[in-house]
């Protein structure tokens, strides 16, 4: 796990929209996992300029969501589908065909997480996952006490995520969905690298234990300790709690010094 610290969101969100386009030129064929809520926007930005600025080329890639509510409309503002088709499918220019996002209105939720999971495998796999942290320290929306192989499925969400997604229900904490299809964290370990994005002081703690702390469902995002290609960027708000922090920038100023390399 690299842990890349920069001084301001900004700064962070940029560069890990850079790790992503980058990514994208390599591989035009690439499967990306991608995430919803308010840390990963500056990612998407970031992109939209590389495709209208310098053109990148998206045609052929296919994006997976990481989640998506049980029982909210597609066509509710804050459903997923909309929220993915606003913040990467239109600002992208892709084909909706391109774009998937769990079912998480049909009336067997459970058979929806099946087969969307099933669709990622028949996809040959997401080869890079762009993923947030919650305050409680769930990537997706898998909670405190979710299984470390779990596989995508129903979740009931924890109230602190709740309380947290109110904001984008006009601050009712009632209007916020109870359940949701989420990718599991056997999912998520399973792509070929993981790109991490946060920021803020009510991020330092759950990034703390994702980093430094013991691999546990207490703190689902631990789990990405046990992976081989993980990309943490931060602000220094986030980076508050790290102790190892001066290690961190130090392998970061000399990623290119390697001998021979």
């Amino acid at each position: 796990m690299d842990v890349v610290i920069s001084p301001t969101p900004v700064s962070a969100a940029s560069q890990a929209g850079a790790k992503v386009a980058e990514a994208i030129a390599n591989n035009p064929r690439l499967v990306l996992g991608v995430a919803t809520g308010s840390s990963p926007l500056g990612i998407y930005e970031y992109v939209r300029r590389e495709i209208e600025e310098n053109g990148l080329d998206v045609s052929g890639i296919t994006c997976f969501a990481l989640d998506e509510y049980v029982g909210l409309p597609e066509d509710h503002p804050e459903s997923y589908h909309r929220v993915v088709a606003a913040t990467v499918t239109g600002p992208w220019g892709l084909k909706p065909e391109q774009v998937h996002v769990p079912a998480g209105n049909t009336g067997d939720p459970r058979q929806a997480a099946l087969d969307y999971d099933q669709a990622i495998k028949d996809a040959g796999g997401v080869d890079l996952q762009i993923v947030g942290i919650g305050g409680n320290g769930h990537i997706g929306f898998n909670e405190p006490g979710s299984s470390l192989g779990s596989r995508t499925r129903v979740k009931t969400l924890h109230p602190r995520t709740r309380e947290d997604n109110a904001r984008f229900f006009d601050g009712d904490m009632n209007a916020v969905p109870i359940h949701c299809v989420t990718q599991g964290i056997g999912t998520i370990l399973d792509a070929g690298s993981v790109v991490m994005i946060a920021s803020g002081e009510a991020k330092a703690d759950a990034i703390s234990k994702m980093v430094e702390g013991a691999v546990s469902s207490n703190c689902p995002a631990s789990a990405l300790q046990l992976h081989p290609h993980v990309l943490v960027y931060i602000d220094d708000a986030a980076a508050a709690d790290l102790q190892h922090r001066d290690y961190y920038d130090f392998a970061v100023a000399n990623a290119d010094k390697l001998p021979g390399a």
